[in-house]
């Protein structure tokens, strides 16, 4: 722990050093300024992944004090599965719910106007089982954020769990989840989402960003109890938080991060739990990441557009520790792919005019140490696999990148107004934990 807290400050003064050996040339004017931005930009990110690490380190530490903490197995769990199109993948997702070690369940699977088979395969299993009953409901093309409502107002569980129909949910998922509701105060709970499909390259970088760039933030806001998403492949709701709230609106892109925001801003706490697993495909080939990403940059930019009363604190009961996490998402999502697209581009410009390389090289190498060094940290936490780290390597060289252009496109297209729609995403029947 006291390494963590000293780690971050001798980084900077590195940096510091570093930039006191550029030439003085290049601290004037235009190059100058931006030299100081970046430096500003780098010192933000090197608290910020330092913070993220200890957060979550304290909140992965205190988590095992609460292993007592366990919610009776008495109140009724209904586990909601909005599907369109999902027929690859649905029969799995079905039979891991059956498999969860928990006695009182109802699933409820929601057809949202599928043109495949997911209708005929999901009712396979409608009836009774053991510790479960599981129906089908059929609607029109409504979208997810209607089919969820549809699920929701057609179960009766205390706890309702929402989960994407290309989940694979892990035996322990839904009791580990369900021992933070004996707060009270906890209005849902995120789930730990994993890749399933690591089969290539991409799906490794993927994998990579899910435990380090998504997880680690979970656990981190875990520990203030201010998750600012809960994930489509698992969210579990007090009943209660979710209908005060008035459920999922469609009015977004982004509908798991809006509920996310709306049950915060109504004052409830989102908890994050790391054993609940929900392993989920991811896209194996650029076309898909680029049509998920683009979604999900809209959706957040969405999001904040509609709750940007919230980023003032003008808006809701929540904390202040409810504003400063919604600050974060606006760092992610705007700020964050600004500068470092900004960075790349003016670097490699320094590099090619003056041949300041070391400029270049100075920035990739600090980045890519501190994505090895948070790589580390959660491959540590949650027993994956050491590879990880060197991962970490294209990750910054080009994953992140990609993925900040990306979301640039998104923002631009936002700001335009340019019309879109969901986009569908090239599923490959993956959802087989081996």
């Amino acid at each position: 722990m006291l390494l963590l807290a000293v780690i971050p400050f001798a980084w900077l003064i590195l940096a510091m050093l570093d930039v006191y050996l550029w030439e003085i040339s290049f601290r004037k004017g235009f190059i100058g300024l931006s030299f100081i931005m970046l430096f500003i930009f780098l010192c933000i990110l090197i608290l910020r992944y330092f913070g993220l690490m200890y957060f979550s380190y304290l909140n992965f530490t205190f988590h095992y004090a609460d292993q007592e903490k366990e919610k009776k197995e008495d109140s009724l769990v209904s586990i909601i599965i909005p599907a369109y199109n999902e027929g690859r993948n649905i029969e799995e997702s079905i039979k891991s719910l059956l498999a969860l070690d928990y006695p009182k369940k109802e699933i409820v699977i929601v057809n949202d106007g599928s043109t495949d088979d997911t209708l005929q395969r999901s009712a396979k299993y409608e009836g009774l089982y053991p510790a479960a009953r599981v129906r089908v409901i059929s609607q029109q093309n409504q979208g997810k954020a209607k089919a969820l409502n549809n699920g929701i107002k057609n179960s009766t569980g205390e706890f309702i769990l929402c989960i994407d129909g290309d989940s694979l949910i892990e035996k322990y998922a839904v009791k580990k989840a369900l021992r933070h509701f004996h707060d009270e105060r906890v209005g849902a709970v995120a789930g730990n989402v994993k890749i399933v499909n690591i089969s290539n390259f991409l799906t490794r970088l993927q994998s990579l960003e899910y435990i380090e760039g998504l997880n680690m933030v979970k656990q981190s806001q875990g520990f203030f109890k201010v998750v600012n998403i809960v994930p489509g492949p698992f969210g579990l709701f007090r009943r209660t938080a979710i209908e005060s709230v008035g459920g999922y609106d469609s009015d977004t892109f982004a509908e798991d991060c809006d509920i996310t925001i709306k049950i915060l801003s109504a004052g409830w706490k989102i908890d994050y739990e790391s054993e609940s697993v929900s392993w989920t495909e991811a896209p194996e080939n650029m076309r898909s990441l680029f049509i998920q990403r683009y979604r999900w940059g809209r959706g957040i930019l969405q999001v904040l557009k509609k709750h940007k009363r919230s980023l003032v604190g003008i808006k809701g009961k929540g904390s202040r520790l409810n504003v400063v996490t919604i600050w974060y998402m606006f760092f992610e999502a705007i700020i964050w792919p600004i500068m470092n697209v900004f960075a790349q581009i003016f670097f490699v410009y320094v590099a090619v005019t003056s041949g300041m390389l070391n400029s270049l090289l100075f920035w990739w190498i600090q980045l890519t140490l501190l994505d090895m060094t948070a790589a580390l940290h959660c491959v540590l936490i949650e027993k994956e696999r050491l590879s990880y780290v060197l991962y970490a390597i294209p990750y910054r060289f080009f994953f992140i990148l990609t993925i900040d252009v990306v979301k640039l496109l998104a923002t631009l297209e936002e700001v335009l107004g340019v019309k879109m729609d969901w986009g569908r995403i090239e599923r490959k029947g993956r959802l087989k934990k081996s």
